[in-house]
């Protein structure tokens, strides 16, 4: 089984500071003296992390060839079971904003989607267990730390999920570009679970119907469609806009 880390300065600093007690070790270059990384050796002996000194092929090794700029963070995995990770990052917002992941299987695309995920507050990224990426050093990478602060639960069941958010009173919003509703014409300020695609082939059936309300982004242009990433954070930060404007309201039931 591949280790589990975080590579590249600003995904380890993230790590470090928002989560120490996950960072096993800290292993960097030999060579590498420089101030940013003085600065994570100061982070990890502060957290009481060790500090390993390394070679190069090594830390390439770890990374799976990744740009990780002479430092790798080796993490513990997460203990916490996925429903009780989704019951507790539920509670934890008010209103509760999820993001839901059809079957994203480009780890770019995913990190990029808890990237805004994170910037949006979403309480946590929900993913089918099969068929989609999961968290890898390349999405560690690409998330920027958002990966260590935004809880990813992957389900067995998705469609069995998004019925019991809907049970909760969560309003489930698929993003869909047959959709006769734009984005800009619907309520995003309640409980809600922004519902995404996979790449090429979007919502599944199964997923499609589980959906409360079905929104398109308008698109202006000559492209049809948005990467799945870049579309997750229009949508994302439509919601921020509108629960900033209009606090505490509520989608329509």
């Amino acid at each position: 089984m591949a280790a589990l880390v975080a590579y590249g300065i600003h995904a380890v600093r993230v790590a470090l500071l928002r989560d120490p007690a996950r960072v096993r070790r800290l292993l960097v270059a030999g060579e590498r003296n420089d101030t940013r990384i003085g600065a994570l050796r100061t982070l990890a002996q502060q957290a009481g992390v060790q500090v390993s000194e390394t070679d190069g092929r090594r830390l390439d090794a770890l990374a799976d060839g990744g740009r990780h700029q002479g430092v790798v963070a080796e993490l513990v995995p997460r203990a916490t079971d996925p429903e009780t990770l989704l019951e507790q990052a539920i509670e934890s917002a008010d209103p509760a904003l999820l993001l839901v992941l059809d079957g994203v299987q480009d780890p770019h695309n995913l990190g990029a989607c808890l990237r805004s995920a994170d910037a949006a507050g979403v309480a946590a990224v929900i993913v089918p267990r099969d068929r989609a990426a999961g968290i890898t050093p390349v999405v560690r990478k690409v998330a920027a730390g958002a990966a260590e602060s935004v809880p990813l639960v992957p389900v067995v069941n998705l469609a069995r999920t998004l019925r019991g958010l809907k049970e909760r009173g969560i309003w489930l919003v698929g993003a869909d570009d047959a959709a006769d509703r734009t984005l800009y014409e619907s309520d995003l300020t309640g409980p809600l679970a922004l519902v995404m695609g996979s790449e090429g082939e979007g919502l599944r059936r199964l997923t499609r119907d589980c959906c409360d309300l079905l929104v398109a982004i308008p698109m202006a242009g000559a492209v049809e469609s948005l990467n799945v990433s870049v579309a997750a954070a229009v949508v994302l930060f439509e919601a921020v806009r509108q629960r900033r404007a209009t606090p505490g309201a509520r989608p329509p039931g």
